[in-house]
């Protein structure tokens, strides 16, 4: 059993990097474990992930804001504060804010990560606010 205090783990924070559109903010709430990953993120209007998969697949829990979310081949889906989202193991897909909110989401990431390209501004701009 792990149980990660806020005030005890020494948790990685800052601005997103290389696999980010816009800017975004996060903070590790529970470094990789046992295969799995928690952070929150925070996505000003904009900023979306590139496309990407999770090898055992991702939970994202909305926490505050609207955004947008995207499986490769599909329609992009708006989702809000209290949405949870499931996205299945190697399932392409992209998630970030709309255009005009930000968005802040709880990721629980499970095995390895395979990024993509970024999210074209076309295939972006087929959301709706």
């Amino acid at each position: 059993m792990k149980i990660v205090s806020p005030n005890e783990e020494p948790a990685g924070s800052g601005r997103g990097g290389a696999t980010f559109t816009g800017d975004v903010f996060t903070y590790v709430t529970m470094e990789y474990t046992d295969g799995a990953a928690v952070t929150n993120v925070c996505f000003t209007p904009g900023a979306r992930t590139h496309w990407h998969s999770h090898e055992n697949g991702q939970m994202l829990l909305v926490l505050a804001g609207r955004g947008w979310i995207q499986s490769q081949g599909e329609t992009a889906h708006v989702i809000h504060a209290g949405d949870t989202v499931w996205v299945p193991p190697n399932e392409s897909h992209w998630h970030g804010a709309t255009k005009i909110s930000y968005m802040t989401h709880k990721a629980i990431s499970l095995g390895n990560t395979k990024w993509g390209d970024e999210v074209s501004e076309s295939d972006y701009g087929k959301g709706v606010d």
